[in-house]
């Protein structure tokens, strides 16, 4: 079975988009997903989670603006925006792609370790490839909502992609998006957030990204959205993805505008050191 790979397009400071590294020859800059023969990834591909210091983890569920506020976060920082999400979702479209049922786990994991997976880190311009496809709105589609947090209950699956998220980080800094990177992916992150938002917020919110634009967000939709954001964490706790960190400062942002979301954050890079400016 072929192996996996994330390929990260680095972000430098100015926000220019590097080429992928494998149009210029070079090897690429990825872990593989799948089992070497040895049944481990190679030394020299894996990120430690001791070094993922230099990192803002937002965690929290759906509806609460993690993927907003950490692109401008990370755009106001000059880091690297990793949407672990966009992980799930690439694995989970790769496996409706393939005809799996998203029940049968060893399918699944069958599914995850072969699929080649790239995330571009630039919060200017974030994308997400599958098999060297860009699919950055693709994964965004009602069918892959329904059926990505049963890929990504599937612990096989968790440990693949963890070390993807773990290489696609660095450790030059990043802000990251998910629900376990405090407690699970970069538990030594120097800024560890938990949003979260009214439920009623956070179904609205949904209902108006599915929508494209607040106005025609009806009632029977933020409704519809409701019900599959309490299905959606109902499977997070049971896997225990959704939990605040120890140590995670908890930022209710229902009533809070996206900019002031931002700057509580930046706030909190400053004052942990990260930053001077």
């Amino acid at each position: 079975m072929s192996q996996g790979v994330v390929t990260v397009s680095e972000t430098p400071m100015d926000g220019a988009r590097i080429r992928d590294p494998r149009s210029a020859g070079a090897a690429p800059t990825g872990l593989p997903t799948g089992s070497s023969p040895s049944g481990q990834p190679g030394a020299d591909d894996l990120v430690s989670p001791d070094d993922l210091v230099r990192v803002v983890a937002l965690d929290g569920p759906a509806g609460t603006g993690k993927s907003s506020v950490s692109r401008r976060v990370a755009a106001q920082l000059g880091w690297r925006f990793v949407d672990t999400g966009a992980t799930y979702r690439a694995v989970t479209l790769a496996v409706l792609r393939a005809g799996v049922d998203p029940a049968d786990a060893r399918r699944v994991v069958e599914v995850a370790r072969a699929a080649r997976v790239e995330l571009v880190t630039d919060p200017g311009a974030p994308g997400v490839r599958l098999d060297g496809a860009d699919v950055s709105a693709e994964i965004r589609t009602a069918e892959v909502t329904a059926n990505v947090s049963a890929v990504s209950a599937v612990p096989e699956v968790r440990t693949v992609l963890i070390g993807l998220q773990r290489q696609a980080m660095g450790t030059g800094g990043a802000v990251v998006e998910g629900r376990d990177i405090a407690t699970v992916v970069a538990p030594r992150a120097a800024v560890k957030v938990y949003l979260d938002a009214r439920p009623e917020v956070r179904a609205r919110r949904r209902a108006t990204e599915v929508t494209v634009a607040a106005h025609t967000a009806s009632a029977e939709a933020t409704a519809a959205v409701g019900r599959d954001l309490v299905r959606r964490d109902s499977l997070d706790n049971q896997t225990n993805r959704l939990t605040a960190s120890d140590g995670a400062v908890h930022l209710d942002t229902s009533d809070l505008t996206l900019e002031e979301v931002v700057q509580a954050i930046v706030r909190l890079v400053r004052e942990a050191g990260m930053v001077t400016t």
